[in-house]
Order: C-alpha cells, then structure tokens, then sequence
C-alpha cells in the first residue's frame, strides 16, 4: 500500500474531524496493507458525515465517488478493503448497491458520477 507521500491515482479519504487525528491513524494503519496497489490514504478535515461517523471516501479520475459512514467493525473495514479492489479494477467506478460488499449496503452515504470535461445544459 502506498503513503500519503507517494503519487497515485487512486484515493482513500479518512476524515479526522469528528473523532479526531488518532482515531484516523488507527484507522489508517487497518487499512493501509491491504489496499490494492495505487491507492493512497489521506486524512481530510471534513466530509460533512458526522452523523455517521467515522467517514471514508474513494475517488480517482475518471471515476464515481463513494462516501460511506459508521466504518466502525473489523467488517466494515474488510468491506472498505474489498470495494476497494473492486473499484480499483472498475473502468468508471459505477457500482449499484448490490454490487458491493454487504456490509456496505446502508453505510453508503454518497455515489457521485465521474467529473466530466464537457457540460451540458
């Protein structure tokens, strides 16, 4: 798995607000050997899912976004690192809810569609 210091094209983001820097490190460090090569982790203020605590999300170019909330058992990390995989090996990211790992299905908070180059009106 690779560091924050490292450049990639794939993301996982750690929001360190409501539970704070540590807990993101404990977190992080559950995470961190198991993801697929090319992602690395970064810790991010907010993501505005304090409700459902702690929040991770997963974004890379090109790709549907995923915010997910209350990842809180050894399961729901092993969910997080399995839809990793999966979204890694995806073409666009884009996934329905039956898609991902169970665990996961009520803990998706958001799926936000690629970025594209083009608007339309």
């Amino acid at each position: 798995m690779a560091d924050c210091t490292e450049t990639t094209d794939h993301i996982l983001l750690l929001c360190t607000k409501c539970r704070g820097v540590e807990a993101a490190a404990e977190l992080r460090a559950s995470l961190r050997e198991d993801l697929p090569s090319g992602f690395v982790i970064r810790a991010v203020d907010c993501m505005a899912g304090c409700d459902r605590k702690p929040t991770i999300g997963l974004q890379a170019p090109g790709k549907a976004s995923y915010l997910f909330g209350e990842i809180d058992s050894a399961e729901d990390i092993a969910a997080i690192v399995a839809f990793s995989h999966q979204y890694r090996s995806s073409a666009d990211g884009w996934t329905s809810a039956t898609d991902r790992p169970a665990a996961l299905y009520d803990k998706t908070l958001a799926r936000m569609p690629a970025l594209k180059s083009e608007v339309r009106e």
